[in-house]
């Protein structure tokens, strides 16, 4: 497997990605793929912060993207959506996709990265609960699910509401 940027090529890749790993009945058409395109047209979309997995085939097999967020006036950065095809589940694509996803915003000097997701899966890549440190959902219903790991660049005085990207507050 080959992790790299995104590229514009991907893009239909990216959706066959997202449609597999979050559709729930068949034909449908999972908010994730909608999601992805609308980022991606949005002012808070960072190329290098959209990564792919591919095979040796050069079939994209994962892909996540982190987006512009802020807490307070500050900016971070929001991770979502994490797609991985059914098929090569399980088998560290995800895990891959998010080392990479995070050793590049911190190279970026981003100073932290939100998401919404299972308190089981992502504290193994240092997330903790948002309200750790300071910082609260967008939406007080995720207190549970709402988690931030903070990078390098990170001080103690981000603090205050995280804000995606306006594509996740049109869902």
């Amino acid at each position: 497997m080959l992790l790299r940027r995104e590229r514009a090529s991907d893009a239909e890749a990216v959706r066959a990605v997202h449609r597999d790993a979050f559709a729930t009945e068949e034909g449908t058409t999972p908010v994730e793929v909608g999601l992805v395109d609308a980022l991606r047209a949005d002012d808070g979309w960072i190329p290098a912060l959209s990564i792919v997995a591919v095979e040796r085939g050069g079939e994209v097999i994962g892909h996540v993207v982190a987006t512009r967020g802020h807490v307070g006036d500050r900016p971070a950065l929001g991770l979502g959506p994490l797609g991985v095809l059914r098929r090569v589940q399980r088998r560290g694509v995800g895990s891959a996709l998010m080392h990479a996803v995070l050793a590049a915003a911190d190279a970026r000097d981003e100073p932290l990265v939100a998401l919404l997701g299972h308190t089981e899966y992502y504290p193994r890549f240092g997330f903790v609960p948002s309200t750790d440190l300071g910082i609260t959902p967008p939406d007080p219903e995720w207190a549970a699910h709402f988690q931030v790991r903070a990078l390098t660049a990170h001080t103690p005085e981000i603090t205050g509401t995280f804000d995606y990207a306006l594509p996740f507050r049109e869902l």
